[in-house]
């Protein structure tokens, strides 16, 4: 079905929107996913601040390039959905994986994370990526574990001296 070039313009400037607000890009091959599937799967996102769409490759192509993202053109071919993920890249792709494997329909394609083209079965991977609660939890720790060993550094005399004021007091009333 040709669209008009009103159309277009605004599906373009939908997608530069879209991108804007993304971190990464999972790009997914549809053909055979109906359309209740397919809105199942966007509610399932929605949790994770996640928008999925079935583009239209050449205006997408358009959009990436006018955004100053990579173009990656071995995946605007196809029957292609783009899920734009949110700040949790892991907690996206882990959504979609998890809806892949119960509906049994889509294919990950690839994905694109600001510069870089991630083909196939590397996008999968992204999921193990630690998420965002994560990567604080493992930020905290490390800058608190210098800390804490110069608390126990500058505490070790005090309880060395206690300890041995303590034993001289115990022999004392032994004897």
């Amino acid at each position: 079905m040709a669209i008009n070039r009103q159309k277009k313009e605004e599906l373009v400037a939908t997608y530069k929107e879209l991108i804007k607000n993304s971190s990464a890009l999972v790009f997914t091959n549809f053909k055979g996913t109906k359309v209740s599937q397919l809105r199942s799967l966007r509610v399932k996102l929605k949790d994770t601040d996640t928008t999925y769409v079935v583009v239209k490759n050449t205006l997408l192509g358009i959009a990436l390039k006018e955004s100053g993202r990579v173009v990656p053109e071995q995946l605007l071919t196809g029957t292609n959905g783009v899920a734009f993920l949110g700040e949790d890249i892991a907690k996206s792709v882990t959504a979609i994986n998890e809806w892949i494997k119960s509906a049994k329909v889509l294919e990950v394609t690839g994905a694109l994370l600001e510069t870089s083209v991630v083909q196939g079965k590397a996008a999968e991977a992204l999921a193990s990526l630690p998420n965002k609660e994560q990567t604080r939890a493992m930020l905290l720790g490390a800058i608190s574990a210098p800390a804490r060993t110069l608390v126990q550094i500058i505490n070790a005399p005090g309880a060395s001296v206690a300890r041995v004021v303590n034993a001289h007091a115990e022999q004392k009333e032994a004897a």
